[in-house]
């Protein structure tokens, strides 16, 4: 069976989601505005790069939004994520759609209401806490004879 992605925002995120799925077998199809944006998938980029706006309905049809199983949408902006991302669940009722939003509040308030997102914001502040808390805190040392003991 066949898997179909379709991403929205071909940087640096969409890009290496694009490179990966297609990696695992994935039908991928990837929309940008910026035409070259392409040059991230590489020069032999065997998938679909569809040029113009991920808010564009009929775009996302002629990119295959009906018939695709996850829908990725990475663009560098929150508010165009989340209106992607609502379009794709509500009008296109899409299951699997996952949303990059970079604030942590307007993230969680979405997530609240069903949508799927991913705030790499929050992971960066969890990871550096948790690597301070980690450094700051001192690893008792053995002295030798209690390692002899």
């Amino acid at each position: 069976m066949d898997l179909k992605a379709l991403i929205i925002g071909c940087g640096r995120v969409g890009s290496s989601i694009a490179l990966q799925l297609h990696q695992e077998g994935w039908d991928v199809t990837v929309v940008d505005e910026n035409e070259d944006a392409l040059s991230r998938l590489g020069e032999n980029w065997p998938g679909t790069f569809i040029v113009g706006h991920g808010m564009d309905a009929d775009l996302l049809r002629e990119a295959g939004i009906e018939d695709a199983d996850a829908v990725i949408v990475a663009t560098d902006g929150d508010n165009t994520n989340i209106i992607i991302g609502q379009v794709a669940q509500k009008r296109f009722d899409v299951r699997c759609v996952v949303v990059r939003v970079l604030d942590p509040a307007r993230a969680k308030f979405y997530k609240e209401r069903g949508l799927d997102t991913v705030c790499p914001t929050r992971v960066a502040i969890d990871e550096l806490m948790e690597a301070a808390r980690t450094c700051a805190i001192p690893v008792p040392q053995q002295t030798a004879e209690e390692v002899a003991g």
